[in-house]
């Protein structure tokens, strides 16, 4: 049995170090793993070996997460349209003209950014709770909208409870079907870099920004019914942030994609990458696969 060997490297984009995990052939269809939040390419730690026999996998950290630098939060802007050029960046500097998405959480407005920018070059989606119609903004999203309204120091410090370990450890336990399949570590791993200096001031100007994503739902869901890209949705179902009623609207707009809803929460691979895992390659091989 060959195991898939991951290098990891990182790439000057616009004077900051982006890291990122690559595997696979350099010459196989290429698939890019957007992470969530709080997390970083980490969370595709078990995935990438599964894919990576067939499949050219990239897998970055933006910046503020992870093992990319987190300049102050006064000398660069932590955007969703900064974070989408910074991955368009590295995917030009490794030659990646063509290339799969896999979105989850913040990886969804990375990728459907990155997607209106070259609507050419996006072969394929997996998307896993990430959000691109205002149906999924649920109730937890009540005081995060209430600081998109209204910018103020107040409503800011109201949401410093999202980058506690409390919050960190309901977003990895809540909702999954079997808890004892969830590593400890992720939670001591994502809290270890939230609690960095300064990295709090990060997350709430990412909060804030995510309100900049909404109004181009509309731009996304035209990208989907126009381009149409093979789409595979793996969504875990008990998840309070991106709730399940934000991953049925995807049929509006993509009436052909594949949609599994799996009993399990927010970081569903952590909780069913043995069910999730062939569903993705099978997929991949179905419409990326190499003859």
């Amino acid at each position: 049995m060959k195991i898939p060997v991951i290098r990891y490297h990182t790439a000057k984009i616009d004077g900051v170090n982006v890291f990122y995990r690559e595997a696979g052939p350099a010459d196989g269809p290429i698939v890019v793993l957007l992470h969530g939040f709080p997390t970083s390419s980490h969370m595709f730690r078990n995935l990438i070996p599964l894919l990576a026999d067939r499949y050219h996998v990239i897998a970055p950290d933006y910046p503020g997460f992870g093992e990319s630098d987190a300049p102050d939060h006064t000398r660069f802007a932590y955007t969703f349209g900064n974070y989408a050029d910074i991955v368009d960046a590295l995917l030009n500097h490794l030659d990646a003209k063509r290339y799969a998405m896999y979105v989850m959480d913040y990886g969804a407005p990375v990728g459907y950014r990155l997607a209106l920018k070259h609507p050419d070059r996006v072969t394929a989606l997996i998307v896993q709770n990430g959000n691109a119609y205002e149906e999924g903004l649920k109730e937890f999203w009540d005081p995060i909208k209430a600081y998109w309204a209204e910018n103020t120091p107040a409503r800011r410090e109201a949401l410093a409870g999202l980058v506690s370990l409390e919050t960190t450890k309901f977003q990895y336990l809540d909702g999954m079907s079997d808890a004892a399949r969830i590593d400890p570590d992720n939670w001591v791993h994502d809290q270890a870099l939230l609690d960095r200096p300064g990295n709090k001031d990060i997350q709430l100007d990412l909060f804030h920004d995510y309100g900049t994503n909404v109004p181009l739902y509309p731009k996304f869901q035209a990208f989907f019914r126009e381009r149409k890209p093979p789409t595979l949705i793996v969504w875990g179902k008990n998840d309070k942030i991106f709730p399940a009623d934000g991953a049925a609207p995807y049929l509006r707009d993509l009436p052909n994609a594949e949609m599994h809803m799996l009993d399990s929460g927010h970081f569903a691979l952590e909780d069913k990458l043995d069910e999730m895992a062939p569903l993705i390659h099978d997929f991949l091989d179905r419409n990326l696969g190499r003859t």
